[in-house]
């Protein structure tokens, strides 16, 4: 059936590799702070298009990768960040992945040679980007080059084949990460760090929270102290202290230091808390904002995706700063009052006066459960003596510590 003007109209324009690697690199205040230089991608996987996982941009004479979830906007105006800092560690390729402009851009395909790459936001994924597009020309000389045409990337799938060990990691990409984490379980430990090797970090580190922690620590050994703090830095704090909490002292400080110090702050934080107490269990990253905040605000936030689940069911208003720990704590909006009410409306107009009185980061995880429980929440907030806010307990973090030790292993 043919489509109606209307619908095509309702297309994303895709932005094409070849003009996104001549812009800036912007911070969020949108000052350049260098220049995207390449793009990195996944192959296909069964249900889904090539996935942007990050980028490669020239900042300071080095050659650094950001990843796609620090984007917070891409257009012909450039790549903006969503955060303040940047890894500036040099670029390193790992098995897998595709570099557009190394290796697709002039690619032969049949008769035609790939004249360049489309890009879309993913709809599907809620953050990021993929390959939607693939333009072709024909291969004449270039003075004499003829017009290109664009066809659908599924058109040219063998253009992303990236060998073996890339058509088996897309085969485990569409699987759920506690599927993925089950399925790794099953393997000897060599074939699951050579897999967990071929990740890259972020989908690595959602595999890893789904795993006990002496698993977790197997893999992670096998990696540079480099790599495992990459991995470490895209982990919920609170998984990542767990985590470190099981390794030796020397290692703990030494993959400490390796991590960007934004990333590493609240992660130390952690560690100082028993294991056993609010403040061992709490995630120090909940959604926070201030009291002149908008609802419609508060919305986006807790609409990101990347904003785990328990998290995103309500906002902690607090006075600056907002990052923990906050100025003084006010109060807490769930999510369902939120849509109840006009988009403009201030977040100090719409605090639960009812909502149950921040714990201590020194309450036993046993009276945490017993709150969550008898109140029905998925989070309560932590505050220090100063009425600061510190996190959040969630209910999935008192979860995984009232089951056995042993509940996934029966569970797969």
């Amino acid at each position: 059936m043919q489509r109606s003007p209307g619908l095509q109209a309702l297309q994303p324009v895709p932005v094409y590799v070849s003009r996104l690697t001549k812009l800036p690199l912007l911070d969020i205040g949108g000052a350049p702070v260098g220049r995207v230089a390449e793009v990195v991608i996944l192959p296909p996987t069964l249900s889904g298009a090539p996935r942007v996982i990050g980028f490669v941009a020239a900042v300071e004479r080095r050659s650094i990768f950001v990843n796609a979830a620090k984007i917070e906007s891409l257009d012909t105006g450039g790549a903006r960040l969503r955060a303040a800092a940047i890894d500036l560690r040099h670029f390193r390729r790992r098995g897998g992945e595709l570099l557009i402009q190394e290796d697709l851009l002039d690619r032969r395909i049949g008769d035609e040679i790939v004249n360049d790459i489309g890009l879309v936001h993913s709809e599907a994924r809620g953050v990021g980007w993929e390959v939607a597009t693939v333009s072709l020309r024909s291969p004449r000389p270039i003075r004499r080059r003829g017009r290109s045409h664009t066809v659908a990337w599924s058109s040219v799938v063998t253009l992303f084949d990236a060998g073996p060990m890339a058509r088996e990691m897309a085969g485990l990409r569409d699987l759920h990460p506690s599927d993925l984490a089950d399925r790794l379980r099953t393997l000897p430990l060599a074939q699951r760090r050579a897999l967990a090797a071929a990740m890259d970090d972020e989908w690595l580190a959602d595999v890893l929270e789904e795993m006990d922690e002496d698993e977790q620590v197997e893999i992670m050994k096998s990696f540079t102290h480099e790599r495992a703090a990459d991995v470490l830095e895209q982990m919920q704090p609170d998984d990542a202290a767990d985590l470190l909490g099981e390794m030796e002292p020397a290692l703990r400080v030494k993959l400490l230091g390796e991590m960007e110090p934004e990333e590493a702050a609240p992660v130390r934080r952690l560690l100082l808390y028993d294991e056993n107490t609010a403040g061992g269990l709490m995630n120090p990253e909940p959604v926070v904002l201030r009291p002149d905040s908008t609802v419609a605000s508060a919305l986006a936030r807790i609409r990101d995706s990347s904003v785990p689940a328990a998290l995103g069911a309500q906002v902690f208003v607090a006075e600056p700063p907002i990052s923990t720990p906050t100025g003084p704590y006010l109060g807490v909006i769930g999510f369902q009052r939120l849509l109840r009410v006009p988009p403009g409306t201030s977040l100090i107009d719409c605090i639960d006066s009812d909502a149950v009185k921040p714990i201590s980061p020194d309450l036993a995880e046993t009276s945490v459960a017993e709150r969550l429980a008898a109140y029905n929440l998925m989070a309560l907030p932590v505050c220090d003596e100063a009425g600061r806010l510190l996190g959040a307990v969630t209910v999935d973090d008192v979860l995984d510590r009232a089951l056995p030790d042993n509940w996934r292993e029966e569970h797969t």
